[in-house]
């Protein structure tokens, strides 16, 4: 994932925390806005110390960026996203990371649905 795929200052977090739309499951919540000048997704990410310690949370940081990036193809390019990992997120391994930010793409109708 490439720096101008990330959302790095606190402005940039607060626009879309403040505009964008939210939806969560119990690992996850996720703040989409969308951006019509913009070509490629960017993600910016939140793991509270709650979440578990340093070593814990860059886990979690490490495993949504992979997830998101087998799933760029399936996500809309035109949007910010703010993905807050939740503590339950600290249980999972790295298929049931990527299968929980599928869930909650789906539900905010931003992830292309593939049967198979």
């Amino acid at each position: 994932m490439n720096k101008r795929q990330r959302i790095k200052k606190n402005e940039d977090f607060q626009k879309v925390f403040k505009k964008g739309k939210s939806f969560a499951n119990r690992q996850f919540v996720v703040y989409c806005l969308k951006k019509e000048e913009q070509q490629a997704f960017r993600i910016g990410l939140s793991v509270s110390k709650k979440v578990g310690n340093a070593v814990t949370r860059v886990q979690v940081k490490r495993y949504i960026r992979q997830a998101f990036l087998e799933l760029k193809d399936e996500v809309k390019q035109d949007m910010d996203y703010v993905i807050i990992a939740r503590t339950q997120a600290a249980t999972l391994d790295f298929h049931e990371t990527k299968k929980s930010l599928q869930h909650v793409l789906k539900v905010a109708k931003v992830a292309r649905v593939y049967k198979g």
